[in-house]
């Protein structure tokens, strides 16, 4: 475009890309179609006027869905242009992201209705012509979306992703270590597939005084300011009340009207503020609610009344909460049968059909932090996390009720630790793959809980791609395992054949490669049933000078999914040796010899239980006891110590890995430490 004083006249029609037609998951699981509103729109934008870095523009509006009390346009510039005055409508405008509200008296917008307003603006060097508008958030492209049902929103929602310790921290979004979210943040999660966004936030710390409770508008405007982000993205987004459940609603039970007061004043700002916000920003009323001092029974009644309560807020604000997904948590979002049995209750007696529900699955504790003997993705565990989506999808989707897994995740996978996982790798991997499985199989969308330990927030790349991928898979397909993914060979002597048990999950098995080689079927290895054999030949020649640590890495490969990584590793018996040192910093000096720890046991002379969770000998990976295998040490903490007998001698029995154990004696007397070797 040349830059002159000549006066021009140009046009652009755009209009609202209509919502992504969602396929039924199952005919009859979709339940009755919910009352949410049609939405489309056409903009026509005309340059009215342009001079060396200066245009008029007028903008006219018309709404193609069904009717709208209030709208917002979004535009932005690909030149850095900026508005400088605007009438007819609010400028709202950040930089080059323009946006125009509506005024009192053109708010309404009829089915084909429209409205103009016009502005003037800056430009320097180009004044190219916007692509595209949103009209309340909708694209635009002329077309018209068609309302979906609570079961197709939902299933539109997977797989899903949360911002984690960050709206929701205490002292301020950066509170715990988190950076400021940003648009980049939500793209990079959007460009890798991720559908939906769960926004915790935490309210407390932001509320003025009872009885009005009135949220800082600074702070409401930084929560829209994220879920513009997201929406602007094509991202949809569920929006909360988080830590409050324990911050200060806990005290339901002994008062009940004051938690109830601050309760419902909240969601009235919340639903006022964003009544107007497209279908696509979803709200929930409350996570992992819990009481002091109450049962479960007691728990499920208030807990019912919050629900009920919060529905009546949303409902009653008028705008797009009319039929807003609503999403109803169980006590402490519990998947416990007595649990479900109460929300679906509450559910049914709302009649509502743009409710969905949603309970956490971080699978069985002992597992997911590593105690108890906890160690790998056992048949038990599996059955665990089975039956537990067998009992959601029967209480709820089978009758038409969506369900969203609002987080879920591995306690134990902390990368603000050195060691991570908790649990050993490939057992890990199994469960990534068995929930992803469960979610597919069970028609309930999953949104993975990341405070940081998934996704790294300053470099915006993935800690782990690996462990991505298998999330990215387990959307479409699953991927074949092994009973183990270690085959460990002793640093010297003979080596033998060893074999592994093959879990082909409705696969075909493909055969072995190590790198792009093809092992030979044979010579390298054999097939029986599920028996995987590697023939002594075959590992003797992977594991070279058999050098400490892993020294080849084969694939596993079958007719879909990932493949299964086996390593072959050369170890030797860990060596511990005598010690000394302070509650606070006891280190044992070891020589991992290529082996890795499994689990410690904690025992008295007289075979009782030491330490912490005394209710077991097997104690937990990193609150009791951490390895350091570049340094060589495994600490002992100090809340171990402190769980621990003065003067009575405990036996630690280490189990590693490659199949050993060694034990190792600490006493404790007074704020000394002091280990011997067996």
């Amino acid at each position: 475009m040349k830059t002159s004083d000549a006066v021009h006249r140009r046009r652009l029609r755009l209009g609202a890309i209509a919502a992504v037609a969602v396929t039924a998951l199952t005919a009859g699981l979709i339940g009755a179609s919910g009352a949410q509103a049609a939405q489309g729109c056409e903009v026509d934008y005309q340059v009215t006027g342009q001079w060396s870095g200066g245009f008029n523009a007028n903008v006219e509006v018309t709404n193609l869905g069904d009717p709208v009390n209030h709208w917002d346009l979004e535009w932005t510039w690909a030149d850095g242009q900026r508005i400088t005055h605007m009438w007819n409508a609010k400028d709202k405008s950040k930089a080059a992201s323009a946006k125009a509200s509506s005024l009192g008296h053109n708010a309404s917008l009829a089915t084909g209705g429209s409205t103009s307003f016009g502005f003037s603006g800056s430009w320097s060097g180009a004044n190219t012509d916007p692509t595209e508008f949103r009209l309340n958030g909708r694209l635009c492209d002329g077309s018209v979306s068609e309302p979906l049902t609570a079961m197709q929103q939902v299933a539109a929602m997977q797989p899903g992703w949360n911002i984690g310790n960050t709206l929701d921290a205490l002292g301020g979004e950066t509170g715990w270590g988190n950076p400021l979210i940003t648009e980049e943040l939500i793209q990079t999660v959007k460009a890798e597939g991720y559908k939906s966004i769960r926004l915790p936030v935490t309210w407390d710390e932001n509320l003025g005084p009872a009885p009005d409770y009135t949220i800082d508008p600074v702070w409401l405007d930084r929560v829209a300011e994220v879920a513009d982000m997201a929406l602007a993205n094509d991202m949809q987004v569920l929006l909360n009340i988080h830590h409050d459940s324990w911050m200060w609603m806990s005290a339901m039970p002994t008062d009940h009207d004051g938690v109830l007061a601050k309760y419902e004043a909240i969601w009235t700002q919340i639903a006022e503020r964003f009544k107007d916000y497209p279908s696509e920003l979803s709200f929930e009323s409350v996570n992992e609610p819990q009481f002091t001092g109450t049962d479960a029974p007691a728990g499920d009644v208030l807990v019912d009344e919050l629900n009920v309560a919060f529905h009546e807020i949303v409902r009653g604000s008028g705008g797009n909460n009319g039929d807003r997904l609503l999403v109803m948590p169980t006590l402490v979002t519990s998947a416990d049968q007595p649990q479900l049995d109460a929300l679906k209750a509450t559910i049914d007696s709302l009649d509502d059909p743009m409710i969905a529900a949603t309970v956490h699955m971080y699978g069985p504790w002992p597992f997911s932090v590593n105690i108890a003997g906890g160690t790998t993705y056992s048949e038990q565990v599996e059955q665990e996390i089975t039956t537990t989506f067998e009992r959601v999808h029967d209480t709820f989707v089978a009758d038409g009720i969506p369900v969203i897994i609002g987080e879920w995740g591995v306690l134990g996978y902390d990368w603000t630790r050195p060691i991570v996982p908790s649990q050993q790798y490939g057992e890990l991997l199994k469960f990534f793959e068995g929930m992803m499985f469960q979610a597919r199989d069970k028609q309930m969308t999953l949104m993975l809980w990341d405070a940081g330990s998934y996704l790294n927030r300053e470099t915006l790349e993935w800690r782990d791609p690996y462990v991505h991928s298998y999330l990215d898979s387990g959307l479409t397909t699953r991927s074949g395992t092994a009973s183990f993914d270690s085959i460990y060979v002793e640093k010297a002597g003979a080596i033998a054949d060893e074999s592994l048990t093959l879990n082909r999950n409705g696969l075909e098995f493909e055969g072995l490669w190590h790198g792009d080689t093809e092992l030979a079927e044979g010579a390298d290895y054999t097939v029986t049933g599920d028996t995987l054999t590697f023939t002594a030949a075959a590992l003797t020649r992977l594991a070279g000078d058999r050098a400490y640590g892993v020294n080849a890495t084969v694939e596993a490969r079958f007719s879909d999914g990932l493949p299964w990584r086996i390593h072959v590793i050369s170890y030797d018996t860990p060596e511990l040796s005598d010690a000394s040192g302070a509650v606070n910093a006891f280190a044992i000096p070891t020589e991992f010899n290529g082996d890795r720890i499994a689990t410690m046991e904690a025992k008295y002379a007289d075979g009782t239980y030491a330490g912490p969770h005394d209710w077991t000998s097997y104690k937990e990976f990193w609150a009791t006891y951490r390895p350091d295998y570049g340094g060589g040490t495994i600490t002992l903490t100090a809340d171990f110590f402190n769980a621990v007998r003065d003067g009575e001698p405990v036996t630690l029995t280490f189990h590693f890995w490659g199949g050993g154990t060694v034990e190792y004696t600490v006493a404790k007397s007074g704020t000394t430490v002091t280990g011997t070797a067996s």
